[in-house]
């Protein structure tokens, strides 16, 4: 600070350390130029300045940050179907009442439980995803346990609704023995519940930040131990040995993910000791439930419309045979479901991060390419899909009948699948900007209100069996499609961008500016002492 004869300047830049102090008294020039570099600059328009000159080195980059994080978690969700796959298998050894009381018990709880807990669990996502990219790591550990307390809650009733399900199945008609096998299923797969709503944050928690090659790691170890622990349980125990089996694989996991963000937490310049992890208020419990019901709807709306399909093939004239089509069908589906779900987690990680950070250009950039990237691997699937038609079928059974079915269905899957990757991508996108509901809105339109009654009328009035179901929710499918990719358009970045500071910075910001008021005190006590 230096006293002219007119003038008493002041120059000071507290958010960056290392900018210099000018000590001496500007020119006239100078002032002229310091008033206008002053003016904020102009808002343009995210199409005009969001994309740089050299677009194809950005599009690369990206798509090898987000390769990074897909594989690993291809990887993973592979494990889960591939342990899905075995515990049918050991299921089928045992007896075709026990293969069908386990399968309807493990769909009653995907329907009434695992689709409520993952849906439940998406909220971390944004807000997690945010608050890495802001750095503010006590949002992201207080939302963890959160989370975690949150699951454990919901828990209660979804255990009333599995101890009761034999009596729910039968009065909606199932077999009675069928049904009391399947309730036996779950009354011992119930500690899976509570390993699930450990599981399922600790994936989440980790995601958010792009550390996905652990969770990669132990979910593969679960597996191999996944096949010995089934063989020694299901000689010992029968159908409830398999059902134990899949929790203690479970088990293993989250033993494995939860020792790995221990270490890596209380390592040297790890995020232990940023705290804030029983720092919760009213106001970080009413964000997160804001976050969820959306969520867990969503997810719900997804899960339960394909077993819709399911019950509406079983009401077919040729059910037997359609069923058994649906069925090897939605495996390959499964398989290329594990590839857009990837997809969609990492569009949610990079979109909330980029917003987390204020980077709204970024963001913008991270949203688009994963949009593009998910329409060329709907078409490769689809191209897949469509190149193993004619042996799939033949690996399930040796029924010709089927085999046809499966090979003629498989043409429509395709073209659902083309669909189906951007779709999945679309609802990330919107799940990282924090407004999943976008994505609760677009499944009740395009599923319920318009894919599930155009296919029954295909189905039954039109008479065109299953063809007709699947025409139908490629129909609807197409309209979801279309809803969100409107959403995604219109969405201003740089204002949810500001929503992300609001949702996410708000700890850091505040610690920001304690300091920066503590060092222009010092400053000025300073330069006084010198005047």
């Amino acid at each position: 600070m230096l006293l002219s004869s007119t003038k008493l300047y002041i120059w000071y830049k507290p958010s960056n350390p290392f900018y210099p102090t000018i000590m001496c008294a500007p020119s006239k020039t100078e002032e002229n130029r310091i008033d206008k570099t002053s003016q904020p600059p102009p808002i343009s328009s995210p199409t005009t300045q969001i994309w740089p000159a050299n677009l194809m080195q950005m599009i690369l980059l990206e798509i090898k940050t987000q390769r990074g994080m897909a594989l690993p978690l291809l990887a993973m969700n592979l494990t889960w179907f591939a342990k899905s796959a075995i515990t049918t298998a050991f299921l089928g050894r045992l007896g075709e009442l026990q293969l069908a009381g386990g399968a309807l018990g493990f769909t009653f709880a995907n329907f009434t439980g695992f689709s409520v807990l993952n849906g439940l669990c998406g909220a971390m996502e944004p807000i997690c995803g945010q608050a890495y990219g802001a750095k503010n790591f006590k949002l992201l550990h207080k939302t963890l346990l959160m989370a975690t307390f949150l699951l454990l809650i919901a828990t209660l009733p979804i255990s009333f609704l599995w101890l009761n399900m034999d009596k729910i199945l039968i009065y909606f008609g199932q077999q009675e023995d069928i049904s009391r096998v399947a309730r036996n299923y779950l009354f011992y797969l119930l500690p899976d519940l509570i390993i699930t709503c450990l599981l399922c944050p600790l994936k989440a928690y980790l995601s958010s930040q792009s550390v996905t090659v652990p969770i990669m790691f132990c979910s593969a170890l679960g597996l191999a131990f996944h096949i010995p622990i089934n063989i020694l349980l299901a000689k010992a125990k029968g159908l409830e040995g398999v059902s134990m089996a899949i929790w203690i694989t479970d088990l293993i996991v989250v033993i494995l993910l939860a020792l790995y963000v221990l270490i890596m937490e209380n390592r040297k310049g790890g995020k232990w000791k940023e705290g804030g992890w029983l720092d919760q208020d009213v106001h970080d419990w009413l964000k997160l439930l804001k976050l969820c019901a959306p969520c867990c709807l969503t997810t719900c709306l997804e899960w339960w419309c394909w077993e819709i399909l399911v019950l509406l093939t079983g009401r077919l004239p040729n059910a037997r045979q359609a069923v058994g089509v649906v069925a090897i069908v939605m495996n390959f589906d499964y398989l290329l479901f594990s590839v857009m779900l990837s997809l969609a987690t990492c569009a949610s990680t990079r979109v909330s991060n980029e917003l987390g950070a204020n980077q709204a250009g970024r963001a913008y950039q991270s949203a688009y390419v994963s949009l593009g990237a998910s329409t060329v691997s709907g078409c490769v699937g689809a191209l897949v899909m469509i190149g193993a038609r004619g042996v799939w079928g033949s690996l399930f059974t040796h029924d010709q009948g089927i085999r046809k079915g499966v090979k003629k269905m498989m043409l429509l899957m395709a073209l659902i699948e083309v669909v189906n990757f951007p779709l999945a991508v679309c609802g990330g996108i919107a799940r990282g900007t924090a407004r999943p509901w976008l994505s609760t809105y677009a499944n009740l339109g395009g599923f319920y209100f318009l894919a599930v009654p155009i296919a029954i009328l295909l189905a039954f009035k039109a008479a065109l069996g299953l063809g007709g179901l699947l025409i139908g929710f490629l129909i609807g499918l197409a309209a979801c499609l279309i809803l969100l990719v409107g959403f995604v358009v219109r969405i201003d970045w740089q204002v949810e961008a500001d929503k992300a500071q609001k949702l996410a910075s708000c700890d850091v910001q505040e610690d920001v500016r304690i300091k920066e008021c503590v060092n222009h005190r010092t400053i000025e006590t300073e330069h006084g002492a010198e005047v």
